[in-house]
């Protein structure tokens, strides 16, 4: 290729000496993952409120293109990286976005989201792979694990941030058009940052060369595709765990959110929990809209802690409190006397580390509320038993 790919510049490996550009790349990739997050929050939404779509098999196969396409793409992106250069790959990739937020406001059918699906997962698959192998070939083969751990970081950050972002648009100014404002703009950004970088396919010769002395012939691409897919179980690992990954992630972003709207349910974050200035977790509400699954308009609120889910600890002393099982005083939790902290966080932390005294005040709660408490059914089974045994015993006598 001439131009960038044989440029006049001298070729550098390493991240220092391609800072700017690597920087550049991690900003391209962020706009990637922004354009993820804007779909993930509204989307779903759109095919309840606005399309009345509530079939999980019309969302699956939604989910299904999406991931096809982007499978697809990432595997000619990886073929053809070297052929046609990594920069007009990337360029490409924002072409076809472009239409993305514009189909989706404009959409007047489930049609047009669908194909605005395709055209984001081509985009996905060609912009994602390709910053990560134009950051592979500028850091060289000493920081190839750095620089994939900023390129997953920088894309799955935007994710949640503009997740959060698109959210609370669509709830102040409704599903559409404001929340695709954003993807608006990253689709330009995303495109104009891509014509200023530079290819780094020359980066790539110039570590071939310095590796030429022991290097072997590069094995064809349907060899490259058998080890990774089947033969070499390492690599198949790794592709598994990859699908296993990505298999969870739209579960959760598609279906489950729609499973919850058709049921009825409203679920909503309504604030954030936090330890110190680090939030680690939510405080979540579900509001029952309709009588599928419990009468209407009943409510609940609960945690949900990251990396654990819901808090079971937080349910317990919510209910512990609302029943006079647990006291409060001030910010003070005690349980019979004994105190299990100030404040909500330090309580619901006792109880986590002190499994019995959890166990006594749930048997507490279960007994206020006319539950059945583990172990008295039992206790109260085996009396009777007791009692005959002892009879027949006196009768022998």
């Amino acid at each position: 290729m001439k131009g960038d790919t044989d440029g006049v510049r001298p070729v550098a490996l390493g991240l220092g000496a391609n800072l700017g550009q690597f920087s550049l790349l991690v900003l391209i990739n962020a706009f990637v993952g922004g354009m993820v997050g804007l779909e993930r929050t509204v989307l779903p939404l759109i095919a309840e409120k606005d399309f009345k779509i509530a079939s999980k098999s019309v969302i699956l196969s939604f989910i299904i293109s999406f991931g096809v396409v982007k499978a697809f793409t990432n595997l000619l992106a990886g073929k053809y990286s070297d052929i046609i250069g990594r920069k007009r790959l990337l360029i490409s990739g924002w072409l076809f976005a472009l239409p993305v937020p514009l189909q989706s406001i404009w959409a007047p059918t489930w049609s047009w989201i669908a194909a605005a699906n395709v055209l984001l997962g081509i985009n996905q698959g060609l912009c994602w792979s390709t910053t990560v192998i134009m950051k592979i070939d500028l850091v060289g083969p000493k920081r190839r694990g750095f620089a994939m751990g900023l390129n997953e970081f920088a894309g799955y950050g935007a994710v949640a941030l503009v997740a959060m972002a698109s959210g609370y648009l669509a709830s102040v100014y409704g599903l559409r058009p404001v929340p695709f404002y954003l993807g608006i703009a990253f689709a330009a950004l995303g495109l104009m940052l891509s014509l200023v970088v530079r290819d780094t396919t020359a980066h790539a010769r110039e570590e071939a060369r310095l590796h030429v002395a022991g290097a072997i012939a590069p094995p064809p691409f349907r060899e490259v595709f058998a080890q990774t897919s089947y033969r070499n179980p390492t690599l198949f690992a790794c592709s598994q765990a990859g699908l296993i990954n990505n298999l969870n992630d739209g579960m959760v972003w598609g279906l489950f959110p729609l499973l919850f709207a058709s049921y009825g349910l409203d679920i909503r974050r309504i604030g954030a929990i936090k330890d110190g200035d680090r939030i680690v977790g939510n405080r979540t509400k579900v509001k029952v809209a309709k009588n599928k699954v419990a009468p209407p308009f009943r409510e609940c609120e609960f945690d949900i802690m990251y990396g654990e889910g819901i808090s079971r600890e937080g349910d317990l002393l919510d209910l512990a409190s609302n029943n006079r099982v647990v006291e409060k005083s001030g910010a003070w939790f005690s349980y019979k006397g004994e105190r299990l902290g100030q404040g909500r966080e330090n309580a619901k932390q006792t109880l986590k580390d002190n499994p019995e005294v959890l166990k006594r005040i749930e048997n507490d709660v279960r007994r206020a509320l006319g539950m059945p408490v583990y172990g008295e059914v039992a206790t109260a089974e085996a009396a009777p038993a007791e009692q005959k045994k002892a009879a027949a015993a006196s009768e022998k006598k």
